[in-house]
This record gives C-alpha cells, structure tokens and sequence, in this order.
C-alpha cells in the first residue's frame, strides 16, 4: 500500500447526512431501493451488534428516501470505522461517511472490498491495502480492501498474515514483525513457518512471553530481543486444573532459565505505553500481550504486533479476526487503538501483569 496524505474527495458543498442504527431484523424501509440482494444478505448474515453498527445515509430531496447509504461498523475502544458496503450514489455515501468519521475524531477510514469499485475508493482518498498473505482460521473476508488515514504521520503497511489455529498468535506476529522489518522474505509467510516458531515458544498451549522471547533469539539470532514481564510468577495458567498448572509452570521456569543461558533479558519493569512509542520510533517492533475482553467480549490473552503510532494511537496487526461479528482482515490490519485502550487492554488479568517482547533492529 503507498500511504496518501489527506485529499478532499469532491470540492463540492458537505452532504447532508443522517445517521441511524442498523437494526438487522429490522431495517430500514429507504434501503430497499439501494442495496441488492447480496448486499442486503451479507449485511443480514451475522450479528455485527457488537460492533455499533450503523447507517450513515444521504437523504433526498423528498426529505424522506435515501440517494445512498454506507453500513459502518468497528471494533470497541479502536479509532477507526469500517464501511462494509456503500450504496447507491457512492460517492456521496462516501464523503458522508468521512464527515462522520471527523465528527467522531477517529483517525483512520477502511473500506471492505466486497462491492466498492478500486476507481471510486481512489476518487474518495482511499489507498488500496495489501492483499492478505492468508485470513485467519474462519474468518473469510474480502479480497481486498482500502483504507483513508484522517491524521498525518502515516505507518509503513507489513503483510497480513491471519493465523491458521486458535493459539498460533504469537508465531504469527514474531514472523510478521521479521517480515515488516526486511529479515523474512514475504513468501516465507507460510503454515510451515507459523507451526514451526509456534512449537518452539509454546506453553501448551499458549506462547507465553519469555517462551516466546526466548523463541524468537533462537530462530533470529542477529535480532536483539528484550523481554518485557512485570512479574516473576508463571503466567496465563489461572484457567487451568491445578496439576496441569504444575507443568506448565516447570516449562515456564526452564524458559527463564534459557532466557539467562543464551542473554536474552527479562525486563522486570512495566513496559509504559510511552516506552512502546518510543520503541516503535526506533523502528523496533513488539509483540503485546492483551486481551480480547475489550474488543471481542471474552477475556483471553493474544499476542498482537505493535508497528506503528499516529496521533493518539498505536497501529497494531492483529492476526485473528472474529467472524461471528463481521470482523475481517480490515478491522485486524493496520487497526489503531487510542493509548488509554491499548493500556487497559494489555493488563492481563487476575494480576493485571503486562507481557511484551520487544525485537530491535
């Protein structure tokens, strides 16, 4: 993807625009002239409820139908919004939608690539992204997609690669770290590389972050590697039987100790979101432990990669996507999460540890 500065779509007057919930057994009457039946069906096809979903629609003359219509949805606590279709007058759709996103101060606009046309993302400021390397495990997204960033100070895409398992997140985002910084060729991306590094850094099932530090010195020996872990007890177990804690946390203690053997360090401080902008200014790459209470509504640990920051926000790759939701790639790619949210997200409950490997350059 080369990034675009911000360009106005249309020098004509704003649109006026409406904006009103999606309610997916009920919608509204004005679609019914815009939206064909596909459209109509993949916005019916899951519960986006979780994320917001709403209609940002361009009224008529009339006062009472619509001349277009885009579905925008996105993930909670991030600083983006996602049109998963535009209709009828799409231009006009589009400059309403942007409007909206700068009246709610998000800082980035995507756009699934399901019905748009690459001419009329390009004439509203779109830039194409990347097609993903692979989508995660269930998740079939668009082949394409687009993005507008609404700041300045635009992030360098790396590849998107979706995990294959529920539980390779980690090798996932070590790998697309190694790739985004020029030491893994892009092709090299593959099942074979996810297992691989996934067998190497996992707790069974998990990768837990000095496992994974540990993982990564091994395979990238030239790379610096800094673990970051604020707190010296087994980790990411709580969930487990009391015997299968027992031999985890012997893995867990062996990793320590090859952490010490081979010189990768354990930071025992907090690592400060202040401390994960800097890194990124230094083109380092981290793999952050969070979450997913926040943005998909159940509390489980993940590895995501943070690469980038804009104003207010980090850019992280997250490597899995909900389809139960009517999240894809697009949400997970190139996905900006305020400071505050990305904060709260990474403190692992029940201590509220945080996790991080950092890889240098």
């Amino acid at each position: 993807m080369s990034p675009r500065q911000e360009t106005p779509a249309r020098p004509a007057a704003p649109v006026k625009s409406i904006v009103v919930p999606y309610e997916r057994d009920a919608p509204a009457a004005q679609l019914a002239r815009l939206a064909d039946h596909e459209v109509a069906e993949r916005w019916r096809a899951v519960d986006r409820s979780a994320h917001a979903p709403h209609l940002v629609a361009v009224p008529g003359d009339d006062g009472e139908g619509w001349t277009a219509a885009a579905l925008v949805t996105a993930r909670p606590d991030t600083a983006y919004l996602k049109i998963v279709d535009a209709v009828g007058d799409v231009p006009a759709a589009l400059e309403a939608v942007v409007a909206h996103a700068r009246r709610r101060e998000v800082v980035q606009l995507k756009w699934e690539g399901w019905s748009a046309r690459p001419e009329d993302a390009a004439a509203a400021g779109f830039a194409t992204l990347d097609s993903p390397l692979t989508q995660s495990e269930g998740a079939a997204g668009p082949a394409t997609g687009y993005v507008r960033w609404l700041c300045d100070g635009l992030p360098a895409e790396p590849p998107y690669y979706g995990q294959s398992t529920h539980f390779t997140c980690g090798a996932v985002t070590a790998l697309v770290a190694q790739a985004h910084a020029g030491r893994l060729p892009r092709e090299s991306l593959d099942r074979q590389a996810e297992l691989t590094l996934w067998r190497d850094a996992t707790n069974f099932f998990a990768c837990e972050p000095v496992g994974l530090g540990v993982a990564v010195s091994r395979a990238w020996p030239a790379s610096p590697v800094t673990v970051h872990l604020d707190t010296d007890r087994p980790v990411m177990l709580d969930h487990y039987p009391e015997n299968d804690q027992e031999w985890r946390a012997l893995l867990q203690r062996a990793s320590r100790a090859d952490a010490e053997r081979i010189g990768v360090p354990v930071d025992p401080r907090r690592l400060s979101l202040t401390a994960i902008r800097e890194a990124i200014g230094r083109r380092e790459h981290i793999l952050l432990l969070l979450s997913l209470d926040r943005m998909q509504g159940f509390e489980v640990p993940h590895w995501v990669l943070c690469h980038g920051v804009v104003p207010g926000a980090v850019v992280i790759d997250d490597p899995w996507a909900n389809a139960a939701t009517g999240d894809t790639w697009v949400d997970a790619h190139l996905l900006p999460v305020p400071d505050p949210s990305l904060d709260a997200m990474s403190a692992i409950a029940p201590e509220g540890f945080r996790g991080a490997v950092t890889i240098g350059t």
